[in-house]
């Protein structure tokens, strides 16, 4: 994810991914957490002081049922 791999590499990672459970669940994992960096990198560099945004009832049980169903 980090720097291009040569063909070669990307089919062995590929095939990996597609028999391998928990480095698929690893993968889909890391690139959750690289879009929401890359979606709220303004707010991330924002006053330190200023009031956290909180989450409604409704998206925090999305977020449960998504981390229970493994989607996340």
């Amino acid at each position: 994810m980090e720097r291009n791999l040569p063909l070669r590499q990307r089919l062995q990672v590929w095939l990996h991914l597609a028999m391998c459970r928990l480095c698929a669940g690893f993968a889909r994992q890391l690139r959750f957490l690289r879009r929401a960096i890359q979606e709220n990198s303004e707010r991330l560099t924002q006053d330190p002081t200023a009031p956290e945004p909180t989450l409604s009832e409704e998206a925090r049980e999305q977020i449960k049922a998504a981390l229970r169903e493994g989607q996340v």
